[in-house]
């Protein structure tokens, strides 16, 4: 085995995490030219939120903002084999809400008639609609669905192996096994970031550390508040007679989604009882309240055995929305992390934000309201379409 390369002695940015943000921001840098980019990651690529994702990539959403991130992550993933250059077994399905109360109804209609306005043509459909699109559905209970045709999901793993070793390529230099453990400043200058492996000069750091940032970024004296919360997967056996085009779909009340996996499907609910905190074990505890709601909207999954499945973060904001931006008190301190369950889809259109604010240029989405600020100034505009 080769010796792991050494952390060199400066860097003109140094990139925080090696999820789909650390990496897409490293390579969309490295891409406009930027000198000498360095990412840093404790364990290994992707290790973090990013690999543990469900994979989903869309543009369904209430806020402007996150419709606009969301649409150019969508065009660059389809466009991902030929840049940077990788298959990411992308399945552009659909995305499929399913709604119970008329409440939602009027929600997701208002949503998708901001959504036709930008250009997304996302669509209000039957309950009979729904359940053509998806047969395993069971229709009682329903009184809308809302449809994406546009959106679908693919391989985390594999957007993050395309954007690393495009990165590489063009120059950057990604570290693994290499954890942070501080960051120096003289007054509001940043001046080095410390590892385990050493220190290395820079003016510059992006924090992409996702549920982990809110310390990292509090050592220089910035706020975000991000908070961790454990959401879990499961993974079916084999599934007969499968529509091959199966949309992501998720019942938006209970939060209980699925797409196809394989020859199988991919399953996951939040768990109203889980607390805050590092928690990534997996645990049966949430299993009971999944198959209550499986009984009531998907009652031929309960007939099928599970082969596996796994833990992971939500990063978490006080509004569900992220933060993107650039410290106010502290140079060149550029974050991108909050996401709340949709980082993995914004990753493509997010690293575009990072590059752009670090070379002074104007992003192609106004993402001033993604501010940390704007819970002091109380600006803060919450993101409905999320489970």
């Amino acid at each position: 085995m080769s010796p792991a390369p050494a952390l060199p002695e400066s860097a003109d940015v140094v990139i925080v995490g090696g999820g789909v943000m650390g990496t897409s921001i490293a390579f969309h840098l490295a891409e406009a030219g930027v000198g000498h980019v360095l990412l840093l990651e404790r364990d290994h690529l992707g290790s973090g939120s990013t690999c543990k994702a469900a994979g989903g990539v869309r543009a369904n959403f209430s806020d402007s903002v996150n419709i606009a991130l969301g649409a150019r992550s969508l065009e660059a993933f389809a466009r991902f084999a030929g840049r940077p250059g990788q298959e990411i077994d992308l399945h552009r399905v659909g995305y499929l809400f399913l709604l119970q109360t008329d409440e939602q109804v009027a929600q997701f209609r208002d949503s998708t008639e901001l959504q036709n306005t930008l250009g997304q043509p996302t669509r209000m459909i039957s309950v009979d609609e729904a359940v053509a699109l998806a047969p395993i559905v069971a229709a009682d209970g329903l009184v809308g669905a809302c449809f994406s045709p546009t959106g679908g999901h693919c391989t985390p793993e594999s957007v993050v192996l395309g954007y690393a070793t495009a990165a590489r390529r063009l120059g950057a230099t990604l570290l693994t096994g290499c954890e942070v453990t501080g960051i120096d400043a003289v007054g509001n200058r940043l001046t080095a970031v410390r590892t385990n492996r050493g220190t290395v000069r820079t003016g510059t750091v992006v924090c992409a550390a996702g549920a982990w940032s809110e310390s990292l970024a509090a050592s220089v004296g910035v706020e975000l508040p991000v908070t961790p919360l454990r959401r879990q997967i499961v993974v079916t056996e084999p599934i007969p007679d499968l529509p091959a085009n199966l949309p992501m779909t998720i019942d938006f009340g209970s939060t209980f989604y699925f797409h196809r996996e394989g020859p199988g499907l991919l399953v996951g609910m939040s768990d109203p009882d889980e607390q805050p905190g590092f928690h990534l074990n997996r645990t049966d505890t949430w299993i009971p309240r999944l198959t209550d709601v499986m009984a009531r909207r998907a009652p031929s999954l309960l007939d099928v055995g599970l082969t596996g499945g796994w833990a992971g973060l939500y990063e978490i904001t006080p509004d569900h929305n992220a933060l993107i931006g650039e410290a106010d008190d502290v140079s060149r301190f550029l974050y991108a992390t909050g996401f709340s369950g949709h980082g993995f889809l914004q990753g493509p259109a997010v690293g575009e934000v990072i590059r752009d604010l670090y070379l002074g240029r104007e992003p192609f989405v106004d993402i001033s309201p993604l501010n940390a600020r704007r819970f002091a100034d109380s600006t803060t505009r919450a993101e409905r379409n999320v489970v």
